[in-house]
């Protein structure tokens, strides 16, 4: 068998066709990250968890953890240079930690994403169908389900830049109405006059700061999926960094603030007990008394709009996944098709949408709930596992840079992506330790849910190894991207040791 690398004419992806370039801008990729992060439906359905948990100190859970990710960006950015493929986590881990682990970050990320995604339609289910029920319409969730499945699969089969636009208005709409419900507290007072309290050290460090964070980062989940788009982003090298620090930035300041007004609508005396009673409610009591029901009615509808921007958002990113390991040659080159005319991976879209399905009919055939089931157990794991692909990630970049001093243009890069590694390994311990308050199970079911993450990394490491043994030529190119491999060998080798040309 044939070791080394492959041919040009191997590296030919299944098909003529390849992803739109330059297609996306800054502002379009933050659209499609940010809109990921589902920012009502988080803080609404979150927030007030958050505060009974954290007390008042909550809101700056949410901006630690922005700064935490804005360290793990530094690094995170830089690596945007040298890795020019789509596999974000992958293709950073794969190039900083090796191929087995490159492959472990895949399946942990495959795995996680579609959890999440999948997980929605639970979420998306519950909501459509109490806003029907109020008009005397009873439709089982399932129904809501799948024709949720094909919403989401027909905007994905239109194309990424289609999908930035509807996800620019629904993040806008969302992003409005908190807003409105914010400026509404602030220009009442609040219910006792605008207090600091939150910030104050008694406030943040008590008790329930650590179980608080973990509502904070997962507030943030999707914002790294900026790297995914670089095949379609114009300028990647500039724009895939200003997205990143617009996304984190901007989620950890409105976050913030958002958190605090609704604090503020309450009186920081009464904010916790309030919360603790009405959780569900919370957010809507807040605007329907500072702005109007009908801002109530409408923010009802604007989560649902919400949930299905993050559906949409996560679906757009699995099919990235699918499209880089496909054309990396780890999946099959089917798998990774891209649309004659409309240039989007559609067939990858076609197995994300049917798995969706698959588990959405099996939730459905065994009568289990869709939000106790479907949206807790499932998305989860989900969460630890992103997290812990994002330490995975910071550790990949230390090694990298550490490995190729030369590619290191900034004394930051190393101390920064040091930092973020212990922080963020950190994050992910205190998830899994308070993971019941997202789960609202026992201990068996929790220790199911965060076994999965540490057996898709084992997964993939052992598909690794099978991939050396059985085809050598596709494991050495594991993370690298196909028009690099283009490359005549000598400037490869150059590339991947970053030394002077004279030593090649």
């Amino acid at each position: 068998m044939r070791v080394g690398l492959p041919t040009t004419d191997e590296l030919q992806p299944s098909g003529k066709h390849r992803l739109r370039s330059n297609s996306l801008s800054t502002g379009g990729i933050v659209f499609l990250v940010v809109s990921a992060a589902a920012p009502l439906s988080i803080l609404s359905g979150f927030g007030p968890l958050a505060i009974s948990v954290g007390g008042v100190g909550a809101p700056v859970s949410y901006l630690v953890a922005g700064v935490v990710l804005s360290i793990f960006a530094v690094g995170f950015t830089k690596m945007t240079r040298h890795v020019k493929g789509a596999g974000a986590f992958y293709a950073y881990i794969a190039r900083g930690m090796g191929s087995p682990m490159g492959l472990a970050a895949a399946v942990l990320a495959l795995v996680s994403y579609n959890a999440l995604q999948i997980s929605l339609y639970g979420l998306l289910s519950v909501q459509v169908h109490d806003t029907l029920l109020g008009f005397g319409l009873e439709v089982p969730w399932p129904f809501i389900a799948i024709a949720a499945i094909v919403l989401v699969w027909a905007l994905g089969y239109r194309g990424v830049n289609v999908g930035a636009k509807v996800l620019a208005v629904l993040l806008t709409a969302e992003t409005s109405i908190l807003l409105l419900m914010a400026f509404g507290v602030v220009a009442h007072g609040g219910a006792h006059g605008l207090d600091t309290a939150s910030f104050t050290p008694h406030a943040i460090f008590t008790p329930g700061v650590g179980a608080a964070l973990c509502f904070g980062f997962a507030a943030f989940i999707g914002f790294e999926s900026t790297a995914l788009y670089r095949k379609e982003a114009r300028d990647p090298a500039r724009t895939i960094p200003r997205a990143t620090y617009i996304a984190v930035g901007g989620m950890a300041l409105v976050y913030g603030f958002i958190m605090w007004t609704a604090i503020q609508a309450f009186g920081s005396a009464n904010a916790v007990q309030t919360a603790s009673s009405n959780t569900t409610e919370m957010f809507y009591i807040v605007v329907q008394k500072y702005v109007g029901s009908w801002a109530s009615d409408a923010m009802h509808l604007l989560i649902i709009t919400s949930i299905y921007a993050a559906q949409l958002a996560f679906h757009n990113a699995i099919n990235r996944y699918i499209y880089a390991l496909s054309e990396d040659r780890v999946l099959p080159g089917w798998m990774g098709a891209v649309h004659p005319r409309l240039h989007s991976p559609y067939r990858a879209g076609q197995c994300q949408s049917l798995l969706a399905l698959l588990v959405v009919v099996v939730f459905a055939v065994f009568k289990l709930d869709p939000y106790n089931n479907l949206v807790l157990w499932v998305n989860s794991p989900a969460v630890v596992g992103l997290m812990a692909l994002q330490a995975l990630t910071a550790a990949a970049v230390v090694i990298f840079f550490v490995r190729n001093k030369l590619a290191n243009t900034s004394w930051l890069t190393v101390p920064a992506a040091v930092t973020a590694t212990i922080l963020l390994t950190g994050a992910t311990l205190l998830l899994v330790r308070n993971i019941n308050l997202i789960t609202h199970a026992g201990p068996t079911i929790n220790a199911i849910l965060v076994a999965i993450t540490p057996a898709s990394l084992i997964l993939g490491v052992l598909l690794a190894w099978r991939l050396r043994a059985l085809r050598p030529d596709v494991y050495a190119t594991v993370g690298h991207d196909v028009d690099e491999l283009r490359q005549p060998v000598h400037r490869l080798a150059v590339h991947r040791r970053r030394i002077a040309p004279g030593a090649a």
